[in-house]
């Protein structure tokens, strides 16, 4: 089972297994308190120290989908410390990352395992937690 920690403008997840398959934030345990970004700014961090054995999905995905029409978001993606994407995105109601598998295996520690991606709105932002969604592992 994911664990879940909530603080202000961050939500990490620890992951005990790798699932396979697209799931939703809901399906990740993700509360609606966590969907009010104030500020619009999002720390999202996923913990996959504990995962052991597994396989990450062809192209590692992320989608993270808000009520908002949003002129314009900023994106940061960083694997271990290492920055492994940067992307402006213009205008919409959501963001699709799509993530290097490669890169991310080659960043891999036995020790720590962690993603972080940062996001910075224009304005306050509200997450949709049912249609925002990851598909890491395969």
């Amino acid at each position: 089972m994911n664990k879940v920690e909530l603080n202000q403008g961050e939500i990490k997840l620890n992951f005990s297994s790798p699932t396979p398959g697209k799931l939703s934030f809901t399906d990740l345990g993700i509360k609606q308190e966590a969907s009010n970004l104030e500020g619009g700014v999002l720390r999202l961090v996923f913990d996959l120290e504990g995962i052991g054995e597994h396989s990450y999905y062809q192209i590692p995905t992320i989608e993270l989908a808000y009520e908002e029409n949003m002129k314009e978001t900023h994106w940061s993606c960083e694997f271990n410390g290492k920055k492994i994407l940067e992307k402006l995105d213009h205008q919409g109601h959501s963001t699709v990352l799509l993530l290097n598998r490669k890169v991310i295996k080659d960043l891999e520690q036995h020790h720590e395992n962690t993603l972080v991606i940062h996001a910075q709105f224009p304005q306050s932002a509200k997450l949709n937690l049912e249609q925002s969604f990851i598909h890491l592992f395969k």
